[in-house]
């Protein structure tokens, strides 16, 4: 075993875009469009995967599948994928920018993780040209992880498998799984860190799993965010994940623990 050298990070409901919601409401428009009503629900279940790869996932879930049916008369094809996916890329990058803010507290556990000699890497379900939007505008608002990975660069094999996380290491030059841990709040995130060898961590606050908006979160109860804490801490935890996190903020402590015990051993 080895001490922590390097963290990999998600984007859209890790360190930006509190709830994920840019992509959640495309998806919804262009099964809409074309005669297919999906709920918020099934529109997040795959989040994090390449989003080509979403919308396939979407289409075998059985009740759009047996919807699909209903409308065309026969199962989805390629042609069909490729035609959902051209409509979700245009109408994502219209409003992409708007969905760009770092998270609550994630410049300054960076800012902290730096200081102390992390590597910053980072993993997307975007492509590389919704990427070019995300980084620039989230630069400008005081976030951007020292590489960013998407499928684009590894042959399109976006999550679950390992690759993305493979390109960081090489890139940051990382020598080995048991130096890194990938924090992200979907499980396709979990699955891709686990298909890689490395510390899979969930983060709740903000992400997916959730699916709030920040004033959402805020207008909850005490009670009520308790309830909503552990129901996403089982679903990660169900999906493997080695360690979950409330908040972003509880990172660094996270790393300080991992490190002592491995000095210990």
């Amino acid at each position: 075993m080895s001490k922590i050298k390097g963290i990999i990070l998600d984007w859209a409901g890790t360190t930006v875009d509190f709830g994920c919601f840019a992509p959640v409401n495309v998806f919804i428009d262009i099964f809409k469009e074309v005669g297919v009503t999906v709920t918020i629900e099934e529109a997040r279940e795959p989040m994090g995967m390449l989003k080509r790869d979403h919308i396939q996932k979407m289409l075998e879930m059985p009740r759009i599948q047996q919807l699909w049916q209903m409308q065309y008369g026969k199962a989805h094809s390629e042609q069909d994928i490729d035609h959902l996916y051209n409509q979700f890329e245009t109408l994502l990058m219209k409003n992409l920018e708007m969905f760009t803010d770092p998270l609550p507290h994630v410049t300054e556990v960076i800012d902290v993780l730096r200081e102390k000699g992390y590597i910053i890497g980072s993993t997307t379900g975007y492509t590389r040209e919704m990427m070019g939007i995300v980084s620039s505008a989230a630069k400008s608002k005081g976030y951007m992880p020292d590489h960013i990975v998407t499928a684009d660069d590894v042959g399109g094999y976006g999550r679950p498998y390992p690759y993305m996380i493979f390109e960081n290491m090489r890139q940051l030059e990382l020598q080995s799984v048991h130096e890194v841990i990938k924090v992200g709040d979907t499980v396709s995130d979990i699955k891709e860190a686990l298909n890689s060898g490395v510390t899979a961590v969930g983060v709740i606050k903000g992400s997916s799993v959730v699916g709030l908006s920040e004033i959402e979160w805020n207008n909850l109860n005490k009670e009520e965010q308790k309830n909503i804490i552990e129901d996403a801490k089982q679903k990660f935890i169900n999906s493997g994940a080695n360690h979950v996190l409330e908040d972003i903020t509880e990172l660094p402590l996270l790393l300080e623990k991992l490190n002592e015990k491995e000095q210990k051993i």
